[in-house]
């Protein structure tokens, strides 16, 4: 399944999220036209868990550092493109319901939070973690929480029909959501060779889920 838009509508124009999705785009095409190799380029700016851990490290920048530049690499334009759709569907109405500062706030908390749950996973690992990945999705897990009947328009793939039909968030987040945590605990005995930081995922979905309650407005925090 691959969700393109939904139907639950904005009232403003949602300039962080315009601007996040800018700055990834940027950073990309930055990395493309440096004509250093992703891997170098991730191995200097990417979170590594084991750095994370002692602070031991001899990348340019201070190993916590990392996980603020490593939200904004990716490691090839599909895997840009796939967290800046998910990011553009569902951090619209986050950020119409926190504001925009807060909006920014929680992002990145979302981001922390799921670097740090990737290193807990994996404290040994020497490979660098990047994406937005973790960031967006803690956006899931808030919009899980907020909108759960909201409409979403879905790409599906049946052998050989593909078709589109309109699904409840609470399925197309909840079936990615059991992707995730799966998909983690399978990999957990290869998660030092690299790959998808798929507990980063998690990290980061619980985080949204569990905490975006508490960053609404006051008038908005009803429970």
């Amino acid at each position: 399944m691959i969700p393109y838009k939904d139907d639950n509508p904005i009232h403003i124009i949602p300039v962080v999220t315009i601007l996040i999705i800018s700055l990834n785009l940027l950073v990309f095409i930055t990395q493309v036209m440096s004509g250093v190799d992703t891997q170098s380029i991730a191995y200097s700016f990417g979170a590594i868990p084991s750095s994370l851990i002692s602070f031991e490290t001899r990348q340019p920048i201070h190993p916590l550092l990392t996980v603020f530049t490593s939200m904004f690499m990716h490691g090839g334009l599909f895997h840009l493109c796939l967290n800046m759709l998910y990011f553009w569907i569902f951090g619209n109405n986050i950020e119409e319901r926190l504001g925009h500062l807060r909006f920014v706030l929680f992002y990145f908390f979302c981001g922390c939070v799921a670097a740090f749950s990737h290193t807990l996973a994996s404290p040994g690992s020497n490979i660098p973690m990047i994406g937005a990945s973790g960031a967006v999705s803690g956006m899931l897990g808030a919009y899980l929480l907020l909108f759960p009947m909201a409409k979403v328009s879905t790409i599906v793939f049946l052998g050989f029909y593909v078709t589109v039909i309109k699904i409840p968030a609470l399925i197309v987040i909840g079936f990615w959501a059991i992707i995730q945590v799966v998909s983690g605990l399978i990999s957990q005995g290869t998660a030092d060779q690299g790959g998808i930081a798929f507990f980063a995922h998690v990290g980061g979905f619980v985080a949204g889920l569990v905490t975006i309650k508490l960053w609404q407005p006051r008038r908005l925090n009803k429970w």
